[in-house]
């Protein structure tokens, strides 16, 4: 075998792999690629209304969400401030949502357990349910709304925390949705 001959080979490899490399990259045709997570108070990049916030009536959104995975069986939303200066501090965790919802009302009750199975999980403030954004005065923090499609129903109690939601949800995470908005004192 030839130099030349080893070269084309390799060039022809090289063809290949790029090929390969390429066709990885395009959407498999009627699959959801990422589920969609909006909300009217979390507008990408937009200030969050004080109505959701500390400075408001401090009620949660309303969040709605399309485009979700085959063989999803449950859903879970939470929302966090990745800036809070002690690391991720957690302002809402809802999970149980079952799979024939599209999404979570405004002004859910701050309870352990919701109309129809739904449960919330205790926040980065100690209380069950939602708490808005109140970073510290002087400061714009992000918040990130995220939703969850499930494998499964998670097996998880009301009230409980974020690092036990986190272990339970674990493995069984089909797809994420996610939406970012700001708030500032």
């Amino acid at each position: 075998m030839g130099t030349g001959d080893i070269l084309t080979g390799m060039g022809f490899l090289f063809l290949l792999v790029m090929l390969v490399g390429c066709t990885v990259q395009y959407e498999t045709p009627g699959k959801p690629q990422r589920i969609s997570a909006t909300s009217d108070a979390f507008v990408q990049d937009q200030t969050i209304p004080a109505r959701y916030t500390c400075l408001g009536e401090n009620i949660s959104p309303a969040v709605t969400w399309t485009r979700v995975p085959d063989g999803t069986q449950s859903f879970a939303v939470v929302m966090e401030d990745p800036d809070a200066p002690g690391g991720v501090f957690t302002h809402w965790l809802v999970y149980g949502i079952p799979a024939t919802k599209s999404g979570l009302a405004e002004g859910l009750p701050t309870e352990a357990m919701l109309t129809g199975g739904i449960l919330q999980g205790t926040n980065s403030f100690g209380t069950v349910g939602y708490r808005g954004p109140c970073p510290p005065r002087g400061s714009t923090h992000r918040y990130v709304l995220r939703v969850y499609a499930l494998d499964g129903m998670p097996n998880l109690a009301g009230g409980a925390d974020r690092g036990t939601f986190d272990t339970v949800l674990k493995g069984h995470v089909l797809e994420t949705g996610e939406t970012e908005a700001l708030s500032s004192r």
